[in-house]
């Protein structure tokens, strides 16, 4: 509707052909002044102070200003409306189901965030449309949470490793889940959790339990943050792949040979790959990514929509990890023999993605039309 404005001003504007021109020129130039300013006023301003839907609001406002401006004074009554609006408090953006209830919500500067919690206590974190939990605290389980967040745990022994790593990265640590099961099993290990949003790190201290006896927590981009640092690691951990926003930029060779080079010898990437059921393109793709730079890679299909890839510099097998069962903590074993029971070489083909040509906006969207014709999610 609004694309229809400028035309039919000019027609309006317009009152001999031989000022078409100027008359059309001068209103598209006001158009694109208006454009600029509204992308820079809502991208700098009001979406960081004031929030998305006072943003909307703030925009709506001046329309209905204008628009009153040439119509009868009852008209006034728009802008009124919309004025009112914005002082009214702010009610929850999404209703809970089930009798969950909703423990907080928040419009951070990356998205939509909610903390939610169900009739057993359990408790996760989503973000924007909900279609995925980015963190997760169980009410009886403790710090293991029976789902892809504990094969990270015990995914490192697939080398064989005999000891305990002695730091690691967590790229993408949303609330914090990895860290605090990481600090709790294995308190010596110093842990890098790296989230791109600093509002889920507050998060996840009031709501998650976030803590650990070496955790230093990290606001920053994943791979700038690679690039910058010069500390090694014995595992880094990818989970930044928040389907369908998929940063290119994490799934690149170059990407992963810069993680190879912030590993210790013998360390091992972990990414956590996030698909659509019955989709297994971007796992390939990944694993073809990874096996260009790594000599070992491979996959635990541990969840209908999630997959742990593994690379490593040096062999790894479930067999390994098997093997290293004991030298884990008790409530780690099941994890370890789960996990090594399903471990298996990564899938054959993909394409190897290059920061030169990497598309993984269309395969994921592709991906995700397809299971929707099929009727899956």
């Amino acid at each position: 509707l609004l694309g229809a404005v400028a035309p039919y001003a000019v027609r309006l504007s317009v009152a001999s052909v031989e000022e078409a021109g100027r008359v059309a020129g001068r209103l598209y130039a006001i158009s694109t002044l208006g454009s600029l300013a509204g992308v820079f006023v809502a991208a700098l301003v009001l979406v960081p102070f004031a929030g998305t839907r006072r943003t909307f609001l703030v925009f709506a406002l001046a329309l209905a200003a204008v628009a009153a401006l040439g119509l009868a004074r009852r008209a006034v009554v728009a802008p009124l409306a919309v004025a009112l609006l914005l002082v009214l408090p702010e009610g929850a953006v999404k209703a809970t189901t089930g009798g969950d209830r909703l423990l907080h919500e928040t419009e951070t500067e990356y998205g939509y965030a909610r903390v939610v919690e169900d009739p057993r206590g359990d408790r996760w974190l989503e973000l924007n449309e909900g279609q995925a939990r980015h963190s997760l605290i169980r009410a009886q389980r403790g710090y293991l949470t029976g789902d892809y967040w504990d094969e990270a745990l015990v995914l490192p022994w697939a080398t064989g490793r005999r000891a305990p790593p002695e730091r690691i990265a967590i790229l993408g640590s949303a609330a914090g889940t990895m860290a605090r099961a990481y600090g709790h099993f294995f308190p010596r290990t110093r842990i890098d959790a790296v989230e791109l949003d600093g509002e889920l790190t507050a998060l996840g201290r009031r709501f998650f339990d976030l803590r650990a006896p070496h955790l230093r927590a990290v606001t920053a981009d994943a791979r700038p943050y690679l690039r910058a640092t010069r500390r090694r690691y014995d595992v880094i951990v990818v989970d930044a792949y928040r389907q369908p926003y998929i940063p290119f930029y994490l799934t690149t060779r170059e990407f992963f040979s810069l993680a190879r080079a912030r590993l210790r010898p013998g360390g091992v990437v972990v990414v956590n790959v996030g698909h659509p059921r019955r989709s297994d393109e971007l796992e390939r793709v990944l694993g073809a990514t990874m096996g260009a730079v790594f000599a070992s890679v491979l996959r635990d299909p541990s969840e209908r929509t999630n997959t742990q890839l593994l690379a490593a510099g040096a062999p790894a097998s479930g067999a390994r990890l098997a093997a290293s069962e004991r030298r884990l903590p008790a409530a780690l074993r099941p994890v370890a023999a789960w996990t090594a029971a399903r471990l298996a070489p990564r899938l054959p083909g993909g394409r190897v993605y290059t920061d030169d040509v990497a598309p993984v906006e269309w395969l994921v969207d592709a991906a995700i039309v397809r299971v929707a014709a099929e009727g899956g999610d």
